[in-house]
């Protein structure tokens, strides 16, 4: 069933099939989705992580789809050298991407990415990779120095990056990429929140901010 048929919201537990490993995931829909947000966790996260599931239901709400993936299985995510590798990320990333692309139900959505912490490193470096199929990017607390600079100047989709305005150092690290990514960018601050965005209403702020830019972003791209 496409999604223009869908007569009632769509959720669903899927199994992405990849060369090297699949990928689980849940996808949601909600009725006429405006665009699909495929969710990249940071290090030591899945698909279950209590803030991206609320950030994902708040973006249902505003009539955006959703797609959570673990892009580590259980064994890698417990590795230091597999929790940090952006390349390996990057690949599931764009593994769930093309399945995306491609499954009725999703396929013809724009495409937004959701990064958190290192998983912020991967989505960036997919925008680079695929400038024709991401068309916005929003980071949360995220590290994207570690996509490294070629791989930001090298991204066209617009780019919002979130972090709290006590998370120092990410402030600082955030700054710096803002300066490298070349395409619609800004860099947004949470006040008084830290680097979980565990304060009151701060993950809340994070959602609004995302929803509005996948919003925006994805209309941009949607044919007459």
């Amino acid at each position: 069933m496409s999604v223009g048929r869908l007569r009632a919201p769509l959720a669903a537990s899927v199994t992405i099939p990849g060369s090297d490993a699949a990928i689980a995931g849940e996808l949601e829909l909600p009725l006429q989705p405006a665009g699909i947000v495929l969710f990249a966790h940071g290090s030591g996260s899945s698909r279950h992580s209590p803030r991206n599931v609320e950030v994902a239901r708040a973006l249902r709400a505003a009539g955006l789809g959703t797609l959570r993936v673990d892009l580590l299985d259980g064994a890698e995510s417990e590795r230091d050298e597999a929790r940090f590798d952006i390349g390996l990320m990057t690949r599931r990333l764009a593994q769930a991407a093309a399945w995306a692309a491609g499954d009725e139900r999703t396929a013809g959505l724009p495409l937004g990415l959701f990064g958190a912490s290192t998983g912020a490193a991967a989505a960036l470096r997919l925008a680079a990779q695929a400038p024709e199929a991401v068309a916005a990017v929003v980071s949360r607390g995220g590290r994207p120095d570690l996509a490294g600079r070629a791989a930001l100047r090298a991204v066209r989709a617009p780019v919002l990056l979130i972090v709290g305005g006590n998370d120092d150092i990410v402030v600082e690290i955030n700054r710096e990429a803002l300066a490298d990514l070349r395409g619609i960018k800004r860099l947004a601050i949470v006040p008084r929140a830290t680097h979980l965005f565990a304060e009151p209403g701060a993950l809340a702020q994070v959602a609004r901010l995302a929803g509005d830019w996948f919003a925006r972003h994805f209309e941009a791209v949607q044919p007459p």
